[in-house]
């Protein structure tokens, strides 16, 4: 990131450091940016800001590589203040953004004026500048306070790429204020447009449609526009992502929306479209999001929406649908969530259903399906959410329902059911809720799992039930009397025995079927994975057999929960790769490969171990095969530097102070990333030494992603089932406490305390109460030297307490690393630092402890 004050100071005309103004906390809040530079030659150079300018203490500062001023990141630091008109001569500058501040009015001119608001500068900027800056490609404003219009001179930056805007309370009424959108079409190059969330009203001008056919980005969601479709997004046939969520449109959705063949994600929820959605949906095959609920949307479910080989999440809640629901849906061997809820549809629930297989919601309440529940649910394995409320099903409650392992939530209430309720519900580990009221249910209520829970048990209108647990306030059953005792057990010997007999029936020919069906798809290619952007790029399983030498020990580099991880040289390639190969046999392998798929395709960050593709097939005997495909790093991970192994893996390599604040630093950046700075918070839910990788430079990268939750999915739920690994596991999760990004935050927290102590959190020591965390705080601050017990460290840090006139002593460092691991496992999750500032304040550690000079003058007093 980079300090916009850094910038300024060589602005100035002055040849002093006086230019700051504001209060001092606002100075001090912005120590820790560096500045990016391109030299003459065209390579990317890199100043630290303390050892290049100074702040406000009046020293004489330098303007050497001012004009090469390249990129300027400002993102996420509560900045107010004004910047400089001179800005805008920044004539090399590349990439501004300045995103999640309190910068007030528009920033796209760079031309400082001044107005007084409470206690604060905001920053007001013309438009008479920012051409000078015509090397910008980046602008991201996103997340402030600016208001009035987008300037028309932003069509001056021939070379943009990439504008967001997102988040603020930008205005557009009339024809004049949208003059923007014409001069945009001098921007031959942009890619993506980002304005939602702000105050934008009226039609959207046809001109859109002359901006560059490069574009794959548009984000207009949110705002107050309203009118029809807009005409001109048609002529955008590279365009990946289009949002129109959340505003006033109406009439239909035109026909042509299906040309827009490389779409991946379509929102336009939350406006008042009408008519039938268009056959041509079925040709966006592609697409991984449709997002239509909230509309007036009328007529009937296209099967061409089958065709949508690779869509993820499908949502038409709340609209005026009528007819069945295509069996071609549950044919999408990618499909995930499935929402259909208050709508007309009607008819059966299509048995097909079970051939969606990596399903985990269906919601389909408060429509008018008819007919019993489909037996073959209980084949979606991976289903945790059934919605079926408010509809006209009847006949039993399916026994396979007991089946659905990972089922959550469960609700077929005010329906016709009748019969008894399967016992198998009962044992549903993960069921934490159940409502099957009003319907005409009869027999004994279980006694365990969900059913001990009365509060998240819903039985009411059904008073044939009986049984249960005491706080149910159920009647109790009665006892029947030994004669019809004695007919009713034989006629259940019959009804058994047929049912045996009818089941080893079935069972043969399923054998039968299961052999044929596997001989046919082993010779069918496997199933390629979609990234934003682009396709994986296609692996078979052949492929990473031969890369791995049929999977031998020799290329094993590594276990988990889940499966291994092989070295492999794929052919053709010169360079090697790691393979995570998934034990299917294993419960939870199928999910943890949804899971990190999900996650890995939408994000991309320095920090993270990136993902080249996945494989998703069949082995050379016909079973399921599913494995990822990532860069391989070649120092290993964290953990085996901290804690070398007795076979010498790492045992002459030694960290460095100043390369565990590094890996702090990474850690940190890329937990900020996953919480704020991607497309949806993410939650690792598993971080942990053994997951952090270093590569040859030692920066540290986050791997394994099988628990990873988006939190907008799990914010509303329990961690019944969380997994993760002793020690770095939040306290409140143990307790049963909700999925935060705070629970990231204590992982992180023990990990910097196991960096600095050299102790695992399940080291023996800790016992008869004691933990990592009291162990830190028992000698924090005074006697850190017996919380230390690397010896190199501690001598490393002897080094450098000689140096106490001309830097921060190492001790000081690292007790200030260890107020922060501290601070990060804290009990209660709001006491706990935000991901937004650790960076911030782990960089400002890193950077006021300056190691290399210190290595210098230790290397001279020795020499001397």
């Amino acid at each position: 990131m980079f300090h916009v004050l850094l910038v300024l100071l060589l602005l100035l005309p002055h040849e002093t450091c006086s230019w700051l103004q504001g209060n001092q906390t606002d100075r001090s809040a912005l120590l820790d940016f560096k500045l990016s530079c391109e030299d003459p030659h065209g390579s990317l150079a890199s100043w630290n800001a303390s050892s290049n300018f100074c702040l406000w203490k009046g020293v004489s500062c330098s303007r050497k590589h001012l004009q090469r001023v390249t990129q300027l990141d400002l993102t996420d630091q509560r900045l107010t203040g004004y910047i400089s008109p001179s800005l805008g001569n920044l004539t090399h500058l590349r990439a501004l953004r300045l995103s999640n501040n309190s910068f007030g009015d528009l920033i796209l001119a760079l031309q400082s004026s001044r107005r007084e608001d409470s206690s604060h500068h905001w920053l007001s900027l013309e438009t008479s500048s920012l051409a000078n800056a015509s090397s910008l490609i980046d602008i991201g404003l996103s997340r402030n306070y600016f208001s009035g219009t987008v300037p028309s001179s932003v069509g001056s930056l021939h070379d943009l790429t990439f504008l967001n805007l997102e988040s603020n309370s930008l205005e557009a009424s009339d024809r004049e204020s949208w003059e923007f959108i014409d001069s945009l079409a001098n921007c031959s190059k942009l890619q993506a447009i980002a304005l939602a969330m702000n105050q934008l009203g009226g039609a959207v001008p046809s001109s859109i449609g002359n901006i560059s056919s490069q574009l794959q980005v548009l984000y207009l969601g949110t705002n107050q526009l309203s009118g029809v479709f807009p005409s001109g997004i048609a002529n955008f046939k590279n365009l990946i992502a289009l949002s129109l969520e959340n505003n006033q449109y109406v009439g239909a959705i035109p026909e042509w929306v299906g040309k827009l063949g490389n779409l991946q994600v379509l929102y336009l929820e939350g406006n008042s479209f009408t008519g039938p959605i268009p056959l041509s949906i079925g040709n966006l095959s592609q697409l991984l999001h449709l997002y239509l609920q909230d509309n007036k949307i009328n007529g009937l479910l296209p099967p061409s929406l089958g065709n949508m080989k690779n869509l993820q999440r499908l949502n038409i809640t709340n609209n005026t649908l009528h007819g069945s629901v295509p069996a071609e849906i549950f044919s999408l061997p990618t499909l995930i969530s499935c929402q259909l809820s208050f709508n007309k549809l009607d008819g059966m629930l299509p048995s097909e259903v079970s051939n969606a297989k990596q399903l985990m919601e269906l919601e389909l309440s408060s429509n008018k399906l008819s007919g019993e529940i489909p037996t073959t649910l209980g084949n979606c394995r991976d289903l945790e959410v059934i919605e079926l409320a408010q509809n006209s099903l009847v006949r039993d409650v399916p026994v396979s329902l007991g089946n659905l392992e990972s089922l959550k939530r469960l609700n077929i209430s005010h329906n016709n059911l009748s019969g008894t309720l399967p016992k198998s519900l009962g044992g549903l580990k993960f069921l934490n809720q159940i409502d099957i009221s009003y319907n005409h249910l009869v027999g004994e209520v279980p006694t365990e799992g969900v059913f001990l829970n009365a509060s998240g048990t819903m039985l009411e209108g059904n008073s044939g039930l009986c049984g249960g647990v005491a706080e149910l306030h159920i009647p109790a059953c009665s006892v029947p009397s030994s004669g019809p005792l004695r007919r009713r057990r034989s006629f259940r010997v019959k009804v058994i025995s047929a049912v045996v007999i009818t089941v080893i029936s079935l069972l043969v020919i399923l054998i039968i079927l299961s052999f044929l069906y596997r001989k046919k798809k082993m010779k069918q290619a496997p199933l390629v994975l979609p990234s934003l952007g682009s396709k994986f790029p296609t692996i078979t399983y052949k492929d990473l057999a031969e890369g791995t030498d049929q999977f031998s020990a020799s290329n094993l580099i590594g276990k988990g929960r889940y499966g291994s991880v092989y070295k492999a040289k794929l052919h053709g390639q010169t360079n090697y790769v790691a393979v995570k190969v998934f034990d299917m046999e294993t419960r939870g392998a199928n999910r943890s490969f949804v899971a990190e798929c999900e996650a890995l395709r939408s994000i991309r960050h320095r920090n993270l171990v990136p993902i080249l593709t996945a494989c998703s097939s069949i082995d050379s005997r016909g079973n399921d095969f599913k494995a990822l495909v990532y860069e391989f790093i070649s120092n290993g991970s964290l953990d085996s530097f901290l804690h070398p192994k007795e076979d010498g893996t790492h045992g002459s390599c030694f960290l460095t102070l100043t390369q565990r604040l590094s890996i702090a630093v990474d850690i940190a950046n890329a937990l900020e990333y996953l919480h704020h700075g991607s497309q949806r918070p993410i939650v690792h839910s598993d971080l942990k030494p053994s997951n952090i990788l270093l590569d040859n430079d030692m920066t540290a990268r986050i791997c394994d992603f099988g628990l990873a939750r988006f939190f907008d999915n799990v914010s509303t739920s329990s961690t019944s089932a969380v997994k993760g690994t002793i020690g770095y596991i939040a306290p409140e999760y143990a307790a049963g406490g909700r999925v935060m990004l705070s629970g990231d935050v204590y992982s992180f927290g023990i990990i910097l305390l196991e960096m600095f102590t050299g102790r695992r959190p399940t080291d023996d020591t800790f016992k008869d109460g004691m933990s990592i965390v009291s162990f830190v705080e028992a000698s924090f601050p005074d006697h850190i030297t017996e919380i230390v017990v690397d010896a190199q460290l501690l001598e490393e840090i002897d080094d450098y307490e000689a140096l106490k006139e001309c830097t921060v002593t190492a001790m000081e460092c690292v007790q200030s690393v260890l107020r922060v691991g501290l601070s990060c496992t804290c009990q209660s999750p709001n006491e706990r630092m935000s991901t937004r500032e650790l960076p911030m304040k782990l960089q400002a550690i890193k950077e006021s402890y300056d190691v290399d000079e210190a290595l210098q003058v230790v290397e001279h007093q020795q020499t001397t």
